[in-house]
């Protein structure tokens, strides 16, 4: 073999504790295969090396993104609502977006932040009156579990005072019966098997090919953010034509780990269909992985779960939707079968009741290699941090959702009294946890520098308003988190998440040393690019 690809002159992050730092990289088809110093790089220099000149900048292990939407983000049909920090702002959007395509027979959307909303309160089918030039339409909420419907399109899905449960989501009611506009538990539901199923038909957003290519778009846009591994967290076995067909139209750039999404109430016939795709789909380009649960919902609409009331709705402390009981249950069957199961959970009591069922499947079970993963993991008792660690219970944190610009309805909600340990990063690495973090794109941006910055600050992006600022962590634990514990979490530890002689040459070049610029001043983080991602030794990106 000869080398491929040689980085030199470069700041070496290798996340490898028994070599921490080099300045040059050389690479042998798809392995790292030399690791050391700039005097030595001009021996693994052949006929056909391509050379990278890293001109003093860091170098990478490639970005595990351990919670990224990559098949629901980039739809061109929507409006974005991300950043319309008003109700004004947003109806503003929707309404140039409606006069700017008159030929959209729906107006979708994403992005709508909560606290735009005037008092704290959920937007209704009210707010969109007259602004869509009679065409129905279906915005979904920035963490997209909830969908924001006008009166056009209520009727269009037959929503009214007497309709039943939709198969892609729970109708809002007002105290008198009649719905809001809101539909509920669109993230859990919507994204189901029969959700999906259930929309297909009616928006053009949900089109077999418009799912391809939004996916192929996101996908790009991961490596292009220095992303070589994406976990996919909610799919269905429906789903996974769309990996296939990028991968044998080598469209697949970054490697794919898929988790089956299994709701309450799926069957055994359905969890073999699970298991024949994990026998079909087991390489190192595209996965089929953990199993996709949710314990509760989330906090803004106060329908997670938390042991003490809503700070602003007395009386009310949510739900999980699965029982005690039922959720260890399924937890122990699913282990004994072989998986892992990767968890959203956001309130207090959901997490509880998430880590006791995780310590029920181990006192049934034993220790058998699961890797169990609580997503988010916001709104955390401090009696229940220590138990990831001893459990084995992975957090797989998104650091952006913490910003104080994006969490000022959560506050409210939850009440200062609980926001010590709200996205508690420090408190959880310091408890033995493996903290590993992700974008949960397209809910927050994608780019881990975004998410890196705020670890590092918990403040906005221009650098105001810094918010429990005692679980902030620093660069390295940060860049630990989007690399060797995300290849942890996914199995691969021992051929991706670092740069070692013998792993997998997934690796990342910066435009300039990240150390130098967060030193100088954290914002400057965000202004770090990827220059080159390379993945299985292949140049996939560059600028």
């Amino acid at each position: 073999m000869v080398t491929t690809v040689l980085i030199r002159n470069a700041r070496v992050v290798t996340v490898d504790p028994a070599m921490p730092r080099a300045d040059s990289v050389a690479v042998e088809d798809d392995r790292i295969a030399w690791i050391g110093d700039e005097a030595d790089a001009g021996a693994h220099i052949g006929p056909d090396t391509e050379v990278i000149d890293a001109r003093g900048a860091t170098v990478l292990p490639g970005c595990i993104d351990t919670h990224n939407h990559v098949r629901l983000g980039s739809n061109p049909l929507e409006v974005d609502l991300a950043g319309a920090t008003t109700l004004e702002a947003a109806q503003a959007r929707i309404r140039g977006h409606a006069e700017a395509h008159p030929e959209h027979s729906w107006i979708e959307g994403v992005g709508f932040n909560y606290s735009a909303m005037p008092g704290g309160r959920m937007p209704t089918w009210r707010d969109l009156e007259g602004l869509t030039g009679g065409r129905p339409a279906f915005l979904l909420t920035y963490d997209a579990h909830n969908a924001w419907l006008n009166r056009e399109a209520m009727e269009a899905f037959g929503i009214g005072p007497s309709s039943e449960a939709l198969p892609w989501g729970r109708v809002r009611r007002d105290d008198d019966g009649s719905p809001t506009g809101i539909v509920g538990d669109f993230a859990v539901l919507g994204i189901s098997r029969a959700g999906q199923a259930a929309l297909e038909g009616i928006l053009p957003g949900y089109e077999r090919q418009l799912q391809y290519e939004r996916t192929l778009e996101s996908l790009d846009m991961a490596v292009g953010f220095g992303i070589t591994t994406v976990v996919e967290p909610q799919n269905s076995p429906d789903d996974m034509w769309i990996y296939r067909r990028a991968r044998d139209e080598g469209r697949l750039r970054p490697r794919l780990v898929a988790a089956m999404y299994h709701p309450v109430g799926t069957s055994d016939a359905e969890r073999a269909e699970f298991e024949a795709m994990r026998a079909r789909y087991d390489d190192d380009r595209l996965r089929v992985g953990p199993i996709k649960l949710y314990i509760d919902d989330v906090i803004e609409p106060w329908t997670a779960a938390m042991l003490e009331p809503y700070a602003n709705l007395p009386g009310e402390r949510g739900d999980t939707f699965w029982s005690p009981e039922e959720f260890a249950e399924a937890v122990i069957e699913l282990e004994r079968q072989g998986w892992s199961c990767h968890v959203h959970g956001t309130g207090d009591r959901g997490q509880r009741v998430a880590l006791d069922g995780f310590e029920a499947a181990r006192l049934a079970n034993g220790d058998v290699g699961a890797r169990h993963g609580l997503v988010h993991a916001e709104c955390l008792h401090p009696d229940d941090v220590p138990r990831f660690g001893e459990l084995g219970v992975t957090p797989v944190m998104q650091p952006r959702h913490c910003a104080p610009e994006i969490v000022a309805d959560w506050r409210a909600n939850v009440g200062e009294g609980r926001w010590r340990y709200a996205w508690a990063f420090r408190s959880l690495r310091d408890a033995g946890a493996t903290l590993a973090f992700s974008s949960d794109w397209n809910v927050a941006e994608m780019d881990p520098m975004v998410g890196i910055y705020t670890a590092m600050t918990r403040a906005n992006l221009d650098g105001s308003d810094g918010w429990v600022t005692e679980e902030t962590v620093d660069l390295e634990t940060a860049i630990h988190a989007y690399t060797m514990a995300g290849a942890y979490t996914v199995f691969a530890e021992d051929r991706r998440g670092s740069i070692t002689v013998g792993k997998q040459a997934d690796i990342v070049v910066l435009s300039e040393d990240l150390f130098a610029a967060a030193e100088a001043d954290p914002r400057r983080v965000l202004d770090v690019h990827v220059t080159h991602t390379i993945v299985g030794g292949e140049v996939v990106h560059r600028v």
